[in-house]
């Protein structure tokens, strides 16, 4: 194929792939913590990073993720303080993030570069991303897995974790970390705009058809490689912007999986 032909769709396939096998590890635990909405402010948040490292000539993705992890524990502070209305401490960091990063980008001196950042260029991703990726998407796989039972746990009840014996701090710390190191790569790749779409979209599609949190897990992690794949070629094909494609085509197999759901239920009462 055609597509096949060129070293940077080489390039776009595995990291598009390694990325869309990780988001949902995270997505998962975000969505069922109640805290959908984290992607989205982490990822504004590395917009502020990335408007900084230009400034200050330090490796914008670097600066990206000193920015997530920051933000994400700003998050993680502000919801301990206010248990209650946890979701009011994304509000917060999101909107110092979109402020931070609106007036950064006034001092970035090359602006298409800043852009980039906005909806990604998986397509330019050089050799030196494609490690990063990798070493970023190896790590993420191995906490989580060697914590999966604790993440479990926590996901669904922090309290009865922490009276079962699970170190609810250090696994919300890790967590943490990951879910930052996550965000700031993606962000590079597929655009800050929409990496939070590709942790909630799979995740919603696969609550739909999965049965237990294992298979949900799994069901996630193949729709969202699935999705990447067809964004991908979509993208090539017909000259769109492949972020947009993949989130799209997510998004499109979420609405005709509640659909066919909808279907069966009014065929079956």
């Amino acid at each position: 194929m055609e597509i096949f032909n060129y070293a940077f769709m080489h390039r776009a396939f595995m990291v598009g792939i390694l990325l869309a096998a990780v988001i949902p590890c995270i997505g998962i635990v975000i969505v069922c913590k109640r805290l959908s909405m984290i992607g989205d402010a982490l990822s504004h948040c590395s917009l502020a990073g990335v408007a900084a490292g230009l400034i200050l000539g330090v490796n914008p993705v670097v600066a990206a993720a000193a920015a997530c992890v920051i933000a994400a524990f700003g998050i993680e502070a502000v919801r301990r303080k206010l248990p209650v209305f946890s979701e009011m401490s994304i509000a917060v960091i999101m909107s110092a993030g979109i402020g931070l990063a609106g007036v950064l980008s006034g001092f970035v001196n090359n602006a298409a570069n800043f852009n980039s950042f906005l909806f990604g260029s998986i397509v330019a991703v050089g050799d030196g991303e494609l490690y990063l990726v990798m070493g970023v998407s190896a790590a993420v796989l191995l906490v989580f897995l060697l914590f999966y039972k604790e993440l479990f746990y926590v996901s669904l009840d922090e309290q009865g974790a922490r009276l079962a014996g699970v170190p609810v701090k250090t696994v919300n710390f890790l967590f943490t970390i990951l879910t930052a190191l996550t965000i700031s790569v993606a962000a590079r790749t597929v655009g800050a705009l929409i990496v939070s779409s590709m942790m909630v979209v799979p995740v919603a599609c696969a609550m739909e058809l999965g049965r237990n949190y294992r298979q949900t897990l799994l069901c996630a992690v193949v729709l969202n490689v699935v999705f990447m794949v067809i964004g991908l070629f979509a993208a090539y094909y017909l000259g769109l912007k492949p972020g947009s494609a993949i989130v799209l085509v997510g998004v499109v197999c979420l609405v005709l999986v509640l659909s066919v759901k909808r279907l069966l239920r009014k065929s079956c009462s």
